[in-house]
């Protein structure tokens, strides 16, 4: 539980980094923030495997959207990046295992440093 108010915590710390008008280029974080999007995709299918029961990470992924306020091209690329976190283990793992148990171990603290990392070199 921990680990999960951490990784909440570093998240919304990142969602300050809204606070930059939106640009036609690409912001220098985006592309951590995509990875993020793609961990928050696994941690849906993953926690849910695991019994967990709810939502919570794809609020996390609605309030990532709502801090950025993406084109609709940007937030087309921040879904996807979703998605395909979700289906790559969705194809792989169908019941919950101690592999299981561990990818959600290493996306939970690839999730809070890049969100506790991208909120440091980034953040107002």
């Amino acid at each position: 539980m921990r680990a999960t108010i951490a990784i909440l915590s570093a998240f919304l710390a990142v969602s300050t980094l809204a606070a930059t008008p939106a640009r036609a280029v690409d912001a220098p974080y985006e592309e951590r923030l995509l990875r993020l999007a793609e961990v928050l995709g696994s941690l849906h299918y993953l926690r849910n495997l695991c019994g967990e029961t709810g939502n919570l990470w794809r609020e996390q992924m609605e309030a990532l959207l709502a801090s950025e306020n993406p084109t609709i091209d940007k937030r087309a690329r921040f879904v996807a990046r979703f998605n395909r976190g979700y289906r790559s283990f969705a194809e792989t793992h169908v019941t919950c295992t101690e592999s299981t148990m561990a990818a959600i171990e290493r996306y939970m603290k690839e999730g809070e440093a890049l969100s506790r990392d991208t909120a440091a070199m980034f953040g107002n």
